[in-house]
């Protein structure tokens, strides 16, 4: 308020200055005429000459372009209107109006005074501030009540650009894009090894990366406790055959038990129920049998080699399944709020430009990477057609959304002090509020979640609210010493 009343104040000398000029003019042309001659106006006394202002001094008012002498900020032009504000008017009434203005401000009593560029500074005496400049007279009812609010002059409203968004209730999106590779599903590694003995006599699946069909012949094998626990099973086979019609219950039963064993035993071994009735039909011992794939899946380790002894639990083949795929992919820690198992990605790759794949998000991993300070997500895609191979890299985004309505405001619209979140709410009139906010997630587009502080549908600041939060601050620091000085 006190750029006002120094506007009032100039207003009011240069009016004087003008009615002193008139009066003069008048004396002399007594003996002339006797018509009196019109008063002049302020407009007319300046030969409608342009006046200009300062945007963060207001009441630096002067007739030419040029420099702010007190922030070096540049000068803008006062609006036609504002200056015909200025004008005095030739009504008698008028002029008694507005020299009763000029009175009511020279008579306000002078509180303090201040420094222009530090608020901090206040004296009882004019002077200079310690930055030499002249400071400026406060007069009682300036300082404004406890309230925070502030109130500015449409005029400078405008000059420094201030503009306003509403408080809304919102559905929060985000998306979050990053880039991963492919790997093995862990859930389809199975390995292939033999409980016994022996020396391999053929490999039929003898390439690393062959795909492998469930029921696939792998390799022959030869091995002499195979070969003693076929005889075993054929005598036990012939015994229950001789035995079948025996009145000796036991003798009967023991045979068959006998032969259950054997056979167990071969099933135990990974010998197939279908070799087993081979072995019945042909009645004659084989040297070698042949291993199975026990699933689908391709072989991505091989460590079996044409006549290799192998012994019980040695590995002989490390497969994986590839009709799913893993995505392994990194994301910040403050993205994590936005992403749950079970949500749904897009992924597309340098391999197949144009196409995207959909998958979902497996497993967040409960840690965080030291060095990178990321997040570890695992993502499983559908591959039936093999398309995606391991290793391949992907670019993943991720279409993230708060559930429900959330109360949201623009970025630009917050001050971040470090130690609390302002914003300035538009109150009308001209008037600001500073308040206190309380922020949750950032969503797209710059609009950020308010959990507290403000409601929806209030109109918040989004540009020039550094000026604001200045003239805040210094409206609590007068306030602050007047009472000070009060105890």
């Amino acid at each position: 308020m006190q750029w006002i009343y120094k506007i009032r104040r100039t207003n009011s000398l240069f009016r004087y200055l003008l009615f002193v000029l008139a009066v003069g003019f008048s004396t002399l042309s007594i003996g002339c005429s006797e018509e009196k001659p019109p008063a002049l106006t302020v407009v007319e006394a300046q030969g409608q000459k342009q006046l200009w202002t300062c945007g963060m001094h207001p009441h630096v008012i002067v007739e030419e372009s040029g420099f702010c002498p007190i922030c070096n900020m540049k000068l803008t032009p006062v609006k036609q209107e504002t200056m015909a504000a200025m004008t005095v008017s030739e009504d008698e009434h008028a002029d008694h109006d507005q020299v009763a203005q000029t009175m009511s401000v020279e008579d306000k009593v002078i509180l303090y005074w201040r420094a222009p560029m530090d608020p901090t500074y206040i004296t009882d005496q004019p002077g200079k501030s310690p930055m030499g400049m002249d400071l400026i007279p406060v007069y009682e009812g300036e300082t404004g009540s406890a309230s925070p609010s502030i109130t500015i002059n449409p005029v400078t409203l405008q000059n420094i650009g201030v503009q306003t968004a509403l408080v809304e209730r919102v559905n929060l999106y985000r998306s979050i894009r990053t880039v991963g590779h492919l790997d093995y599903n862990e859930e389809t590694y199975s390995r292939v090894n033999i409980k016994f003995s022996g020396w391999i006599e053929k490999l039929f699946a003898d390439q690393t990366g062959q795909e492998i069909h469930k029921g696939d012949a792998m390799l022959e094998i030869y091995s002499p406790e195979l070969v003693s626990t076929q005889e075993g099973y054929l005598l036990a086979f012939r015994n229950v055959e001789k035995l079948g019609n025996s009145t000796f219950q036991s003798v009967t039963g023991s045979a068959r038990s006998l032969l259950d064993a054997v056979r167990r035993r071969l099933l135990y071994w990974d010998i197939t129920e279908q070799q087993i009735l081979d072995l019945e039909e042909r009645g004659a011992v084989t040297k070698t049998l042949t291993l199975y794939a026990p699933t689908n899946g391709i072989i991505i380790e091989k460590m079996a080699e044409l006549g290799m002894r192998i012994t019980p639990g040695m590995d002989l083949y490390r497969m994986a399944d590839l009709s799913t795929i893993w995505a392994y992919a990194h994301i910040y820690e403050y993205d994590a709020s936005w992403i749950r198992p079970g949500q749904s990605i897009v992924m597309d790759l340098p391999y197949s430009p144009g196409r995207t794949y959909e998958g979902r998000i497996d497993y967040i991993y409960p840690y965080l990477d030291q060095k990178s300070r990321d997040i570890k997500i695992r993502l499983v895609f559908p591959n039936p057609r093999r398309e995606l191979k391991p290793q391949m890299y992907a670019n993943i985004q991720i279409a993230a959304r708060i559930g429900g309505d959330v109360t949201a405001l623009p970025n630009e619209a917050i001050i971040r002090t470090g130690e609390r979140n302002l914003v300035f709410v538009a109150l009308g009139d001209g008037k600001f509020e500073p308040r206190t906010v309380v922020l949750g997630l950032e969503g797209q587009d710059g609009l950020v979640q308010v959990t507290g502080g403000i409601s929806a549908g209030e109109e918040v600041v989004t540009s020039a609210q550094f000026l604001m939060d200045s003239e805040s601050r210094m409206k609590e620091a007068i306030q602050k010493m007047l009472k000070d000085r009060l105890k």
